[in-house]
């Protein structure tokens, strides 16, 4: 008995049919996605099931090394929130200016005395010599840069007043007789340093 082979061209037409079922109708559409839907639902439900309950992730040994947590070790790889201890209460950086330390004072009263030494014929040598031991080692490499035969002032003519205040750094303004000078003062391991100044 011979059994008839169907042709290349009847498979198509076979496979077709198959796949326009569902667009013959609104309902078959309809009962097409609905079957559809529930048989990713259930493969998804398998995999999980099969896969463990926790997605996994690097955990840390006893001595250090790092691994990978398969979800059967019963360690979380989320961190739980813990309670942060109480924190102090900040007190203010800035303090009123009057409260400003009196060696920094004097500091910047002294810079300012050796700022305005420069008699005719003076080194820029002999200027900063005079001005290192009040002044930080970062701003005197600036001031290596200044001829001295450029400031136009030549005494101080009244006392710091500090502008601002912190507890570590003081703004102080001294008077000259040409210009007023704005000082910063920082507190180092060497003591009380001119570390910027401006000309107002």
């Amino acid at each position: 008995m011979t059994v008839p082979v169907r042709s290349a061209r009847g498979r198509a037409a076979a496979y077709r049919s198959v796949w326009q079922w569902p667009l013959r109708s609104p309902l078959r559409l309809a009962v097409t996605v609905l079957v559809l839907g529930i048989l990713v639902f259930g493969l998804v439900s398998l995999g999980g099931r099969f896969g463990g309950g926790s997605d996994g992730g690097p955990i840390t040994g006893g001595d250090g090394r790092q691994g990978w947590d398969d979800g059967s070790s019963g360690v979380s790889a989320t961190p739980t929130p813990t309670m942060l201890p109480p924190v102090a209460e900040l007190t203010p950086e800035a303090l009123p200016p009057e409260q400003a330390s009196p060696q920094a004072l004097e500091v910047a009263r002294v810079w300012a005395s050796a700022w305005v030494n420069h008699p005719e014929g003076t080194t820029a040598e002999q200027w900063l010599a005079g001005l290192r031991p009040y002044t930080t080692d970062e701003f005197l490499g600036v001031l290596a840069g200044v001829d001295p035969a450029n400031i136009p002032a030549s005494r101080v003519t009244g006392a710091a007043t500090p502008v601002r205040a912190a507890p570590r750094s003081v703004e102080v303004e001294v008077p000259t007789d040409t210009l007023r000078l704005t000082i910063l003062v920082v507190d180092t391991d060497a003591g009380w340093k001119v570390s910027r100044y401006d000309r107002v």
